[in-house]
């Protein structure tokens, strides 16, 4: 599938994608997103918001990004996470997304997560994959 983003998919990015997101969160939704742990749970609800509305991922495709990169954002902020360019990590080859998150010894992918969460529900949850990754 291709993007149209609005900022090439960097590392260095990263923020600027995320905060399109968040303006995007408050413009429509009225809820304000402020890279907390808590704040995982109101992204979750407004992809469950999507899905509800039988949205198709095409449609939302940049969207989603722009969630996976808040959510990557979330462990800059609260865990120390580090955006990696994929090729470079243990996860070339596995993961679609062009950057994955660093975190000490571990790399989890919070751009495929949020495409996943979108596809598969609740069992993908936003939370739960932040507590999977920070209770190391």
């Amino acid at each position: 599938m291709k993007l149209n983003l609005q900022y090439s998919p960097t590392p260095e990015n990263a923020r600027k994608l995320a905060d399109i997101f968040v303006s995007a969160a408050l413009r429509i939704d009225g809820v304000k997103l402020d890279f907390s742990v808590a704040s995982l749970a109101a992204a979750d609800r407004i992809i469950e918001n999507f899905r509800s509305e039988g949205l198709a991922v095409e449609q939302i495709a940049e969207t989603l990004f722009s969630v996976g990169c808040y959510v990557g954002e979330v462990f800059v902020a609260q865990a120390g996470g580090v955006w990696r360019p994929t090729e470079t990590t243990s996860m070339a080859g596995f993961a679609s997304a062009p950057m994955v998150m660093e975190l000490e010894k571990t790399v989890c992918n919070p751009i495929d997560k949020a495409f996943k969460r979108f596809q598969n529900g609740q069992e993908d949850n936003l939370p739960y994959f932040y507590q999977v990754f920070t209770s190391r």
